[in-house]
């Protein structure tokens, strides 16, 4: 199945070069978690920080379990400071 992978800020570095716009499309299994997609990308773990599925908020404790479905758009902010 087809997704939307998009990391922002800082993360946009653990993306392939050819991504484009800090996105890239990937094939997943159906059954893929929201943590077995990222795992891969090798993000240390404090970095992954809001993670968003179509706009709505995974916490933390479901990202071992939240699944994906066709067409969805994963996208990760790392924490962010501002003043």
């Amino acid at each position: 199945m087809k997704i939307i992978f998009k990391l922002y800020a800082s993360l946009a570095d653990y993306l392939p070069p050819e991504a484009r716009q800090n996105r890239i499309p990937l094939d997943v299994p159906p059954e893929a978690t929201v943590a077995q997609i990222i795992e891969p990308y090798g993000m240390p773990p404090k970095l992954v920080h809001l993670v968003l599925v179509n706009g709505v908020f995974i916490p933390p404790e479901q990202r071992a379990t939240h699944t994906l479905a066709e067409g969805d758009v994963l996208a990760i902010w790392p924490p962010i400071a501002g003043g």
